[in-house]
């Protein structure tokens, strides 16, 4: 799927653009079955397992922050993480075959409150090799006024940064830690459509969205077959069933990379909105 250029840039900065991954039919469905749960959400008036709110969010005005797992509420949404060339694209760059991870459905209202401080992925969920990425979907045109992913060049083969504050894990970098890297950062823009794809260990944070309508970020997690979580609780079957390239294994590769885990955990927080409050109330991150 990929040309000998893209897969050396995705080698290179850790990040890739691809255009019309879906068409228009797709993202017509994609953004129905949202809207429909959008709607829903004005029955709901705190955070749940279905919805992320916003602490603005009302009845009349719903700001939904994300729809979690949202693979697992809608046929649509799990057959966009199963879509042909979308995992085409990632088995071109992962090469040990497909495993789904996670998936998650950010929403940024227009001038509305849901940035996501620096931090990587791979601090959240440490593996024995970090052949592992994110896609995110375009589900509306995203330009720089809609607080876009942002990305920085290399920071894949870099180290992996504190995401602790005060001895609990915080899912966000000090600024200070990062110095003048964040000057050196990629905005992923793209028509409704595209597809953006980063690395596990990549540095990337997005600002509130400036912009006169929501920004749709549809995002899916994959793996190598091959690489196994290093906090192991899961059902073993279960685990096997994700795989979409590729035969189940019970060798796990490992790699020299640099890891820290994601523990302890503040009770009471309820995904990276949370866990970052703590550190950006506290001015720690500049």
């Amino acid at each position: 799927m990929l040309t000998e250029e893209q897969l050396s840039s995705y080698a290179e900065n850790g990040f890739l653009v691809v255009p019309d991954v879906f068409d228009a039919d797709a993202l017509r469905h994609l953004n129905s079955v949202t809207d429909d749960f959008v709607k829903g959400s004005c029955a709901v008036q705190v955070s749940n397992d279905l919805y992320d709110l916003a602490p603005e969010h009302s009845a009349d005005n719903p700001m939904v922050r994300r729809i979690k797992d949202p693979q697992l509420q809608d046929d649509v949404y799990r057959s966009a993480s199963r879509h042909e060339p979308l995992v085409d694209i990632v088995e071109d760059l992962l090469g040990h075959g497909v495993r789904f991870d996670h998936g998650k459905l950010n929403i940024k209202p227009p001038m509305g409150s849901a940035a996501i401080e620096w931090h990587q992925d791979w601090a959240f969920y440490p593996h024995t090799n970090d052949d592992m990425l994110a896609v995110g979907i375009l589900l509306e045109d995203c330009g720089p006024e809609n607080g876009p992913l942002m990305v920085i060049p290399g920071s894949h083969r870099g180290p992996t940064y504190d995401h602790h504050h005060e001895g609990y894990f915080a899912g966000a970098c000090k600024r200070t830690d990062m110095g003048h890297l964040t000057a050196d950062a990629v905005a992923l823009t793209g028509k409704a459509g595209s597809c953006t794809f980063h690395h596990v260990r990549a540095l990337h944070a997005s600002t509130r969205n400036s912009g006169p309508r929501e920004r749709r970020l549809l995002l899916y997690s994959y793996m190598a077959v091959d690489a196994w979580p290093l906090i192991p609780v899961f059902d073993i079957e279960a685990f096997d069933e994700q795989i979409l390239r590729g035969v189940p294994t019970r060798e796990p590769r490992q790699v020299e990379v640099p890891v820290r885990l994601p523990l302890p955990r503040r009770e009471g927080t309820d995904g990276i909105f949370d866990d970052q409050a703590v550190i950006i109330d506290q001015q720690m991150v500049g």
